[in-house]
C-alpha cells in the first residue's frame, strides 16, 4: 500500500511527469510505459467520468509510473469518489488560502483526522480485501495544492503550513490569465511570480511543482527551484507529431 510517489516527493527526489488529456486507457498505459515518474489524469479539463478514471488508473497501475489525479473542483463528494476509485495523489485546483487547504485535507481523511465517508467495497480497498484499510489510508494520501493566482502565491506560506498539504503546484495557465497575459506563461509577470513561489516554497520547506509545454521551459523551472514538473501531455504530443508529419510530407 505504500505510496511511492509521496515517498519520493517528500524525499525531495526530482520527478518528471506528463499529462493525460485524451480520456483514453490506451493513451494512459502507453504514456506510462514511456518512463515518466508520474502522469496527471486531468479531470478538470478533459473528458473523464469516474468509470473511465478507474480504467485509466488500472492501466497506469500496470506500469512503474505513478498516477496523479487533478480534481475538477474542491467538491468533497467528488473527492470521495476519486479516492474510492483508487487515486492516492490528488492535485486540487484554485487553492487560495489556508482555510480551503484545511477543507481539502479534511475531505481526504477518514475520521477522526477528517470527514471522508467510509465504504468498504471499492477499488481503493481492493474491494474489501486490504485488512485494516481505513486505518492505513490516511497516511497514503498525497495532497498537492494548486496555486493559480498572485493572491494564492502571496498566501503560499499559510497554505504550505496546513498539516496534510504535502506539496504545492503552480498552474501557469490560469496564473497567466490572472495577470492579464492569458495563454503566455513565458511572460515576465508570470515567470516572476513562479520564481517567487519557488523561493517561498523553499523557505516553507515544502516541495513545489509545475507544468510547462516544452522541455526547455521545464528545465528552466527545475533550475529555478521546482522539484517536480510535467512536460506537455498525450494530446499535445499527438498534435505536434501529426502537425510536423503533415508539414514534412506536404513540403
Amino acid at each position: 500500500m505504500e505510496n511511492n510517489f509521496k515517498t519520493n516527493l517528500l524525499a525531495r527526489q526530482r520527478l518528471i511527469g506528463s499529462w493525460n488529456m485524451l480520456g483514453s486507457t490506451h493513451a494512459s498505459e502507453a504514456m506510462a510505459w514511456v518512463g515518466f515518474d508520474f502522469l496527471v489524469v486531468d479531470l478538470e479539463h478533459a473528458p473523464y467520468s469516474i468509470a473511465l478514471l478507474q480504467d485509466c488508473l488500472r492501466a497506469i497501475a500496470s506500469t512503474p509510473t505513478e498516477a496523479v489525479v487533478r480534481l475538477p473542483s474542491q467538491d468533497p463528494i467528488i473527492i470521495k469518489q476519486v479516492l474510492d476509485s483508487g487515486a492516492r495523489n490528488l492535485m486540487v485546483p484554485m487553492i487560495e488560502n489556508a482555510q480551503q487547504a484545511e477543507a481539502i485535507v479534511g475531505a481526504t481523511r477518514y475520521p477522526p483526522e477528517g470527514y471522508r465517508g467510509f465504504a468498504l467495497m471499492h477499488r481503493a480497498s481492493r474491494y474489501g480485501t486490504i485488512e485494516g484499510f481505513a486505518k492505513k489510508a490516511n497516511d497514503n494520501i498525497c495532497i498537492m495544492a494548486q496555486l493559480e493566482t498572485p493572491s494564492a502565491i502571496e498566501n503560499l506560506g499559510e497554505i504550505a503550513a496546513v498539516p496534510g498539504v504535502d506539496a504545492l503546484f503552480v498552474g501557469p495557465g490560469d496564473l497567466s490569465a490572472a495577470v492579464g497575459e492569458i495563454g503566455n506563461p513565458g511572460h515576465e509577470k508570470v515567470q516572476g511570480l513562479m520564481i517567487d513561489a519557488a523561493q517561498r516554497s523553499a523557505k516553507a520547506g515544502v516541495p513545489i511543482g509545475t507544468v510547462m509545454g516544452m522541455p526547455e521551459a521545464v528545465r528552466k523551472c527545475l533550475d529555478n527551484g521546482y522539484q517536480f514538473a510535467a512536460v506537455a501531455g498525450d494530446l499535445a504530443f499527438m498534435m505536434r507529431g501529426a502537425t510536423a508529419a503533415l508539414k514534412e510530407v506536404s513540403a
